[in-house]
């Protein structure tokens, strides 16, 4: 197994996403880039711990590409607007990828580079693309909140925004 985490807005709509995946074990949702050690939702909410609303995915190599995560995750956003996504803004909904390895970074830094080239996006990409650091499991009631909540979707932006 490997890991991989990536921040684009409120996380309950992209652990849905990464969950839909062929190849992903698992997505849990948490807080990560801040500074403030075991921050609660509230904390981050208020802006000030430096975290973003992130997800955590374990995938299994063979089945999935780390390359067709980043796929998934250029889709499953907005990578164009600095701290907001939607309704949601706020440092917290920032997009960034936090690579834990020299290849992901590489591949992160390369599919944003081709992104730009072929100006799939309207806009200039601000998504961050950082260390990983310490990641802290968000409480349980937002685990898997769509499915605890009945939600069938989340709407994904197309990728021509």
């Amino acid at each position: 197994m490997a890991k991989a985490t990536f921040a684009a807005g409120c996380f309950w709509g992209v652990e849905d996403g990464f969950r839909q995946l062929k190849g992903v074990k698992s997505a849990t949702v948490g807080y990560t880039g801040g500074t403030t050690k075991n921050p609660t939702y509230k904390d981050v909410c208020t802006g000030r711990t430096g975290h973003a609303e992130a997800v955590e995915v374990e995938f299994d190599p063979a089945q999935i590409s780390y390359l067709q995560l980043l796929a998934a995750f250029w889709q499953m956003h907005d990578p164009t607007t600095m701290n907001r996504q939607g309704p949601d803004v706020g440092t917290q909904y920032r997009s960034a990828i936090y690579f834990h390895d020299a290849e992901q970074e590489a591949e992160a830094r390369s599919s944003k580079e081709i992104l730009e080239k072929q100006k799939i996006f309207k806009r200039p990409i601000v998504t961050e693309i950082t260390p990983a650091s310490e990641f802290y499991r968000a409480e349980e009631y937002h685990q898997q909140y769509f499915e605890k909540q009945g939600i069938k979707a989340c709407h994904f932006p197309s990728s021509t925004q």
